[in-house]
């Protein structure tokens, strides 16, 4: 019963579009802005009908027959999508056993119901996987990137830096804005030929329970022809302590390479001897070899107390993305995690293979 229940996800996954899976070097090997294959003009969640064309044609090494492709829609008004992502891992921490984690990291369904078309509709992104249910992102949306503006309020995801699928990168841990902290708010975009540019005011991720305040975070990124810069802003109102943050990142091509970047600064109040000023950065390279199979490099670096000499931390990751066909994707890798001698687990290895049901 249970393996055919499986079979059952699989298949009905590999018949839907657009994962949350987000992948920012595909927009900046193509020259493309987010909203240009993703239904959320910052990226991740439900692909587009243009994205959907693109992870069924250009991204893996076969091509679905366009007989066969479907772009999602239920009707005119209604798109679907879903994502499964499941793997195992070893993790090696000095002078201790080796850890395997195995299971499934998550299964979403996404919607999205366009009310009035390309003026006002609705978008839902739910995990159902692990654990309970819990719903990421679930807005109302007027206006549309098309349209050159947009006005969205509900829950969702703060633009800040880029978007990627690594919540547990540096840069996304320590600016706490990634695609596992949605949060509740209102924001608005203009998108212009050369600007893409996004203002939020929300409760704050940390804001939560007993602890209050509000958030305004913001974004402007300017694309050019030999790529694209951008500057992130946030501050928060807490009752916790008051933060900023100040982000810069940018990316550009050069042949089959895309190279992105990122240089968070955080000035945080909440801690018990005072402000702290914390920093992170991100480097990575995406090697396209060949249509389907993608090789990515990435070196990190946090410093979680500028004040304090010989705290910081690096991690490298290698990645190797197969995608064969349309809708899967196998992924494996080696994270290596360097920090100061005296914490073992600073200075782990990881070890992953993951399997992907996406488009």
């Amino acid at each position: 019963m249970k393996t055919a229940l499986i079979a059952w996800l699989l298949a009905t996954l590999l018949l839907l579009p657009g994962p949350a899976r987000a992948e920012p070097y595909l927009a900046v090997a193509n020259g493309l802005k987010c909203s240009a294959c993703h239904v959320n003009p910052t990226g991740g969640g439900l692909r587009s009908h243009a994205g959907a064309l693109y992870a069924q044609n250009g991204l893996a090494a076969w091509r679905v027959p366009e007989s066969l492709q479907w772009l999602g829609d239920i009707g005119e008004h209604v798109r679907v999508g879903g994502d499964l992502r499941t793997g195992e891992s070893r993790i090696r921490v000095p002078g201790e056993p080796t850890q395997t984690i195995s299971g499934m990291e998550q299964f979403r369904l996404y919607a999205d119901v366009q009310l009035v078309p390309d003026l006002f509709g609705a978008y839902l992104d739910q995990q159902l996987r692990p654990g309970r249910a819990q719903r990421q992102e679930a807005y109302l949306r007027a206006g549309s990137a098309a349209r050159g503006w947009y006005a969205k309020a509900g829950q969702f995801y703060l633009p800040f830096g880029w978007r990627l699928q690594d919540s547990t990168a540096f840069v996304r841990a320590l600016s706490g804005i990634s695609m596992a902290t949605p949060d509740k708010g209102v924001e608005v975009g203009l998108e212009t030929g050369d600007w893409s540019v996004q203002l939020a005011r929300s409760n704050g991720p940390g804001n939560v329970g007993p602890v209050s305040g509000h958030q305004f975070t913001g974004q402007a990124v300017w694309l050019q022809p030999w790529g694209r810069i951008g500057l992130a802003l946030a501050s928060t109102t807490s009752s916790a302590g008051d933060r900023d943050a100040i982000g810069l990142f940018g990316g550009f091509a050069t042949g089959p390479l895309a190279w992105l970047g990122e240089l968070d600064l955080i000035s945080d109040g909440g801690y018990a001897e005072g402000r702290r000023r914390l920093a992170a950065s991100l480097a990575e390279v995406n090697w396209r070899i060949v249509q389907g199979n993608n090789l990515k490099l990435t070196l990190e670096w946090l410093d979680p107390d500028r004040r304090v000499s010989n705290d910081q931390k690096v991690r490298h990751s290698l990645v190797y993305e197969w995608t064969p066909i349309p809708y899967l994707q196998l992924r494996g890798g080696v994270r290596r995690y360097e920090g100061i001698p005296q914490a073992p687990v600073d200075n782990r290895r990881l070890l992953f293979v993951e399997l992907h049901a996406l488009m």
